[in-house]
């Protein structure tokens, strides 16, 4: 059940980032925050609990509870919804497929770990895979249009992906994989390429012996979300993988996991989303607002909109918040307020990627009161020329980006290679871009402005000089 500790931090902070968004943000940008706000709201569950124990599930790490947990979530379900319950102590599991009103908890002391058998997440079922429809392994937790779902509690989450255990699929060194060893790339060009046929998605086999690994988390088609307070490591792939929802809640969440593509909350094509009080310590993006790739995101043509993130704290990561680069269906109305990144491992703060494969559009994003210890490349980037698989640069494709209206406003930074690196195309660029009362320190080389239109910069310090084009 949301608590009502939960539930007056939540209206704390909600106040309190109205408060300073109200002081900071462009004109209309706090308006659309708050009636975002206004329609995001946790899920509750009725005051049934239903012990995995009860079930059969046994503590120790050893025995496989996956039947168990199964059972007691169809029998939550069954009565109307309510909490299933983990339980102090560690319990091995395959796949969990949550369904209506259902609330998996874990309590304090507990641990999830999930089997490293891949032919455990057989069979297959319909999910997306780097922003392409397919047929797939299972997710580790897994949901398909169900309502009123929620993972809480302050357990652990352990996938059990390691450079051993389902890594090195991902065919590079760091992730384990040794040379000439099977890998992704040939099943992930093969998919991308149905996509652009329209291949229909029923025959877009995947699984076993195609190395695709899953998602962590991945509701798809849901409502009504909440994933607060648990702790998760050691991914497959994504993390938080939102597909096509809407009214979504990741409050209190700590993710590190330091794989290929180990990215941390990316919530795809979905509406209404609240992210806030989060910790991320990732192998990719800490937050990546997605909504598709290439032909079959603007097939499935819906977009990502009305997210807000708060009062996160950022570690290491390729990029603090990114939108894309699978953004092909759109990407819009972004609030980013009130958080900290900082790690010499951490990439960039803000980042916008895309190419003229993907396209999209990137419209109305607010990154305000943001405080960046330091970042190894840009602050703040919109790239165009995101590489396309062996298309370094992107190029070559019909269609041009849109990006505009970009507010940075209240970020201070110390230290990085540079304050900005804005660039688009001659023919489409970057456009309405406002960067005010900022402060970069530190920065090490010059910025990047290339074909950037209406781009506004008033009270920004640089070096300790006022920063012009």
């Amino acid at each position: 059940m949301i608590t009502r500790r939960s539930f007056v931090r939540g209206a704390a902070i909600a106040t309190a980032a109205g408060r300073r968004l109200a002081a900071y943000q462009a004109p209309g940008g706090v308006k659309e925050m708050q009636a975002v706000l206004a329609r995001i709201r946790a899920p509750r569950f009725p005051d049934r609990t239903f012990d995995i124990t009860k079930y059969g599930a046994a503590a120790g790490g050893q025995k496989d509870s996956t039947e168990a947990i199964a059972n007691a979530i169809a029998a939550c379900t069954a009565a109307g919804g309510g909490r299933v319950v983990v339980p102090r102590g560690e319990f091995l599991t395959g796949p969990i497929h949550l369904k209506n009103n259902t609330n998996l908890h874990l309590e304090e002391g507990s641990t999830l770990k999930f089997s490293r058998d891949t032919k455990q997440y057989l069979p297959l079922v319909l999910t997306r895979f780097e922003g392409t429809e397919c047929m797939n392994y299972s997710p580790l937790l897994y949901a398909f249009e169900q309502t009123n779902l929620a993972v809480t509690g302050t357990g652990m989450l352990d996938g059990q992906a390691d450079r051993e255990h389902w890594w090195p699929q991902k065919g590079n060194a760091r992730g384990g994989a040794e040379a000439g060893a099977p890998n992704q790339k040939a099943a992930a060009d093969a998919l991308v390429a149905m996509g652009d046929k329209d291949v229909p998605v029923s025959q877009r086999i995947f699984g076993e012996g195609h190395y695709l690994r899953p998602a962590f988390f991945q509701p798809y088609r849901c409502t009504n979300v909440l994933i607060e307070g648990v702790s998760i490591r050691n991914s497959p792939m994504w993390e938080l993988n939102p597909v096509l929802c809407r009214n979504v809640t990741v409050r209190g969440v700590k993710i590190a996991s330091f794989g290929p593509n180990n990215d941390g909350c990316d919530p795809e094509s979905c509406t209404d989303v609240l992210i806030e009080g989060c910790v991320f310590e990732t192998g990719d993006d800490c937050i990546a607002i997605k909504s598709g790739r290439n032909r079959d995101g603007r097939r499935v043509g819906v977009a990502c909109e009305n997210i807000v993130i708060r009062d996160c704290t950022m570690k290491d990561g390729h990029g603090g918040v990114s939108l894309g680069s699978e953004g092909s269906g759109g990407i819009h109305n972004v609030f980013v307020d009130n958080c900290r990144m900082d790690s010499p491992n951490l990439q960039r703060a803000l980042r916008l990627k895309t190419n003229t494969f993907r396209g999209g559009s990137y419209e109305n994003v607010y990154f305000t009161n943001i405080t960046v210890g330091q970042v190894a490349e840009a602050v703040v980037e919109v790239d165009f020329f995101y590489p396309e698989y062996d298309n370094k640069e992107g190029r070559g494709g019909p269609f041009q980006p849109v990006v505009r209206n970009i507010v940075v406003e209240h970020v201070t930074s110390g230290t990085s290679k540079r304050a900005v690196y804005l660039r688009g195309y001659e023919n489409a660029p970057v456009s309405g871009v406002r960067i005010a009362h900022c402060t970069f320190g530190k920065v090490t080389e010059a910025d990047v402005i290339e074909n950037v239109k209406d781009l506004q910069l008033e009270d920004v310090k640089r070096n300790g000089k006022e920063m012009t084009r």
